[in-house]
């Protein structure tokens, strides 16, 4: 078995277990984190094709930037907890 395939079952397994834990999530920041999972695990997968820059653009744009603004959404727009 070569390395490659070894490391893209891998991946793809993290990817899978990620994108699933992300819609079972209960809640919103567990959610958030299992995105940036997934979207990390999404940018080894492009490295594994070859594609260095796609692999740089998806850690800064989307590993990096589309959590946090969540996460920020979810911090701010949260209210007290009502009775």
């Amino acid at each position: 078995m070569e390395w490659d395939l070894v490391w893209f079952l891998a991946l793809a397994i993290i990817e899978i277990v990620g994108s699933v834990a992300v819609v079972l999530s209960r809640k919103l920041v567990h959610s958030a984190f299992w995105l940036a999972v997934t979207l990390i695990t999404m940018s080894g997968i492009y490295i594994l094709l070859k594609s260095e820059f796609v692999a740089l653009i998806q850690l800064l744009v989307y590993a990096g930037a589309v959590p946090i603004l969540f996460l920020f959404g979810i911090v701010l727009t949260r209210r007290g907890e009502e009775e």
